[in-house]
C-alpha cells in the first residue's frame, strides 16, 4: 500500500480519495476550505494537513485535482506548494483539467527535482467519480505510468497512456469537442421536438435506442426536457475546458466549429445567470430564440 497525498477535495476530487482509503491506501489530504477536508478525514479515516507541502511530505504519489492551470502551480510550485517537499522518485499525478502548456511545464519542473509527473484529466462526471467508474486520460513517462497505474485503479475503469507530457490533456480536449457537440446537438435536436409539439417522453424512448443515442440522451435528456439543470457538470466548467480547446487549437490550427459554437451557447448562459447550472442547459437558448 502506497502513502498519498490528495490535494484538492472537490467535485471529484473527494469522491476519488475516498477510493485510495477505501483500498487500503494511506490518504494526506490537502483542501482550500478546511471544512470540507475535515469532513472527508471523518468520512474516511484520512489524515489533513494545513498545506499542499506538508500533505505531500514523505508521500510516494501526489494526486492534485484543481481548478486550472494557476491553481495547480500554487499547489505544486507556490511558497506551501507540494514539489518542494517530495523525496526523489515520488510521483505526482495532476488529475486537473488544464493545458497541454502546463502539463509540460509542470513535467520539466518535476524532472530537475527527481520526480515524476503524469497528467491525468479524467472524464465519467460525478457520478463516475463516486462508483470508481473513471476514465483516466495520461500522459508522461511510461515508467512513471506503470507505477502510478495500479493505485489510479482505485477509482477508475479505463486507465490509458496515450504519449509523453500533454497527450493526456490533449486528450480531454478531444473528450470535451465530443461532448460538446452530443450537448450541442441535444439541445438543438430536443428543442425542435419540443417546438413541433412531440411527446417529448415518447421521442427519447425512440431516439435513444438508436443510432441517435449518446449518454447525454440517456442521462440529461429527460431532465432537458423538464428544464432541470442543478446538478452535473456546470456551465462555467464547460465554458473553461472549450476556452483550452480553443486556445490549442489557434495554436496548431485545427478548426473547431462545433466547440467554438457551443462555446458561444455557454457564453449566453454565463450572461443569463445559468453558471452553476449543467451545461445541458443551453437548450434554454434555444427555447429563448423560437421564432413563434
Amino acid at each position: 500500500m502506497a502513502t498519498t497525498a490528495f490535494i484538492g477535495l472537490g467535485t471529484m476530487g473527494y469522491p476519488m480519495a475516498g477510493h485510495l482509503a477505501a483500498g487500503g491506501h494511506d490518504v494526506r489530504v490537502y483542501n482550500r476550505t478546511t471544512e470540507t477536508a475535515q469532513r472527508w478525514c471523518e468520512q474516511y479515516g484520512g489524515t489533513q494537513h494545513a498545506t499542499p507541502a506538508e500533505a505531500a511530505s514523505g508521500a510516494d504519489f501526489v494526486f492534485t485535482c484543481v481548478g486550472g492551470d494557476d491553481d495547480l502551480r500554487a499547489v505544486l510550485t507556490g511558497s506551501t506548494g507540494a514539489l518542494g517537499s517530495l523525496a526523489d522518485g515520488a510521483i505526482i499525478v495532476d488529475h486537473t483539467t488544464a493545458s497541454a502548456t502546463v502539463a509540460r511545464e509542470m513535467d520539466a519542473l518535476c524532472r530537475q527535482s527527481g520526480v515524476g509527473f503524469v497528467d491525468a484529466p479524467i472524464s465519467g462526471g460525478q457520478a463516475g467519480a463516486k462508483n470508481g467508474q473513471l476514465s483516466v486520460m495520461c500522459g508522461g513517462q511510461l515508467g512513471h505510468f506503470q507505477k502510478a497505474e495500479p493505485v489510479i485503479d482505485c477509482y477508475a475503469k479505463a486507465v490509458t497512456l496515450l504519449g509523453g507530457s500533454g497527450s493526456g490533456q490533449l486528450t480531454k480536449m478531444v473528450n470535451q469537442i465530443l461532448c460538446a457537440g452530443a450537448i450541442q446537438g441535444a439541445a438543438e435536436a430536443l428543442a425542435f421536438g419540443e417546438q413541433a409539439g412531440l411527446n417529448m417522453d415518447l421521442v427519447l424512448s425512440a431516439v435513444t435506442q438508436g443510432a441517435a443515442g449518446s449518454w447525454y440522451l440517456s442521462n440529461r435528456g429527460e431532465t432537458m426536457v423538464r428544464d432541470e439543470f442543478d446538478f452535473g457538470f456546470a456551465v462555467d466548467w464547460m465554458a473553461k475546458d472549450l476556452g483550452l480547446v480553443q486556445t490549442e487549437a489557434s495554436g496548431i490550427g485545427a478548426p473547431t466549429p462545433l466547440a467554438d459554437m457551443t462555446a458561444a451557447y455557454l457564453a449566453e448562459s454565463q450572461e443569463a445567470g445559468d453558471n452553476r447550472m449543467d451545461a445541458t442547459s443551453i437548450i434554454r437558448r434555444y427555447r429563448e430564440k423560437r421564432t413563434s
